[in-house]
């Protein structure tokens, strides 16, 4: 299973402690790849469990290829994917998959835009003729483009503008990153939105959508064959794009701590800490993304880990708290601890033991019981992620977009296994300094009359 699907928490899972490394890599389904003439990657997993399908088309192109002043551009394509070719009106695509019995949705994000079908196995035929209709005919109308791009900017204010730890994280991502696109937003800056024309999506269009840039991801009762049968019937015909080379983004070396706060309208404040750290680049070689992984379950996952009991529950500084890390990227990667102080207490405080937990491993370690707590999650991730085909799918094209091989999990989970307690505390010593230290706090004001809408982390369209 890759980092970036394991669930950080495994409470009160008997089982999955028991189960052996071994007999998990020997229920894992085997994968195929094919690629097409016009450089169309494909990639299927065979699960027979159950007579349905998921069906995925990754572009890699997300919010990190953006240039300024269109921002957000990425996601409203999203949107306007939707709204119809010469063969299907808009709104049809989805109404179709309705009809067929399944369901549909995009996603985009900081690194890639991915659009998905669940459906009965007889009907993968139709999810990719409509896939491969809508890659190779938009129609990208005037008309529609004015109605949708007025939802994605109430998109935005519903989720970032009216949200007080959005409006906080975005603050925080554009003062963590000076020079990296992972500075903007995904769903982008308002002014861009306003200003932003139907030239601005189709040109984003031309640029990416192309067949030699996107990867279809299918797994469930299928066989390998008929599925790269029916890609090279549907996708095979689809001409191949000048990508160009992409010019590297590296983001300068951070030479001091950063601070931001935020007023915005809040119950309580809030407390946003993040380091640089490495991603994971090569599955089997690097050691140091295992190890930050492991150390962000210790912090973080159930009532065990050590953020939740020492500042919750023994010190009673914060009423919740939080550690995330992503090691698949394409760009940079960011080590994140959270937290909302109790009543009474200042984020000052909790700032002081939030960095306290991290000194304490720099200082001290982590013990064997911990370590055995987290690794018993990585093989319950395992099992669970199986369960799922849509969880499979996502998990092999987040792999294959960041550029890692899509069937790298069982190796992943092996060196996540491998992990020692040294390392763990290494890492502690070596990312955690003051210089690559940014630090977002919401400063609360007082509540306006209006309804709270849910964050959320990444933009969808549906």
């Amino acid at each position: 299973m890759s980092l970036r699907f394991l669930p950080r928490a495994c409470a009160g899972i008997v089982l999955c402690a028991a189960i052996a490394p071994a007999a998990l890599h020997a229920a894992v389904d085997p994968v195929h790849e094919s690629r097409l003439d016009n450089g169309m990657k494909i990639i299927v997993k065979e699960d027979r469990r159950a007579p349905v399908v998921v069906s995925m088309v990754w572009y890699r192109a997300g919010s990190m290829d953006e240039f300024n002043g269109t921002t957000g551009v990425a996601h409203v394509l999203e949107h306007m994917m939707f709204k119809g070719t010469h063969a299907v009106p808009p709104g049809e695509f989805s109404r179709t998959i309705a009809r067929a019995g399944g369901r549909d949705n995009a996603f985009t994000n900081r690194d890639y835009t991915a659009y998905y079908q669940q459906l009965h196995k007889s009907q993968l035929s139709l999810a990719l003729k409509l896939e491969a209709d809508r890659m190779a005919d938009l129609l990208l109308s005037e008309e529609e483009f004015s109605k949708e791009i007025r939802v994605v900017m109430e998109e935005r204010r519903l989720r970032t503008d009216d949200q007080p730890k959005s409006l906080l994280y975005e603050a925080f991502m554009a003062a963590a990153y000076q020079a990296h696109p992972y500075r903007t937003p995904v769903v982008g800056w308002m002014d861009d939105l306003e200003a932003m024309r139907a030239t601005d999506a189709r040109a984003w269009y031309e640029r990416w959508y192309g067949p030699n840039n996107a990867t279809l991801v299918v797994v469930g009762d299928v066989s390998a064959a008929d599925v790269f049968e029916q890609a090279q019937h549907y996708f095979g015909a689809i001409p191949a794009k000048p990508m160009g080379v992409r010019k590297p983004q590296h983001e300068p070396l951070q030479l001091g701590v950063k601070r931001v706060t935020v007023k915005a309208p809040a119950e309580l404040p809030y407390v946003l800490m993040g380091w640089h750290v490495p991603v994971l680049r090569n599955v089997a070689q690097d050691w140091e993304p295992y190890a930050l992984w492991v150390l962000s379950a210790v912090l973080d996952g159930n009532d065990a880990a050590r953020l939740q009991r020492a500042l919750v529950r023994d010190s009673r500084v914060a009423v919740s708290t939080g550690s995330s890390y992503d090691a698949v990227n394409r760009g940079p990667g960011m080590f994140l601890l959270s937290a909302t102080p109790s009543a009474g207490r200042t984020v000052e405080e909790v700032e002081a033991a939030l960095r306290e937990q991290i000194q304490r491993i720099a200082r001290e370690g982590v013990t064997e019981e911990e370590l055995k707590r987290v690794k018993a999650q990585v093989i319950a991730g395992q099992v669970f992620q199986r369960d799922s085909m849509f969880s499979q799918a996502m998990q092999m094209g987040a792999l294959d977009n960041a550029g890692l091989p899509y069937d790298s999990s069982e190796l992943q989970a092996k060196r996540l296994q491998d992990v020692t307690a040294a390392q763990v505390q290494e890492v502690a010593k070596k990312f955690f300094v003051d210089d690559s230290l940014t630090i977002a706090v919401l400063d609360p004001q007082p509540l306006a009359n209006r309804a709270s809408v849910p964050a959320h982390a990444e933009a969808k369209s549906k």
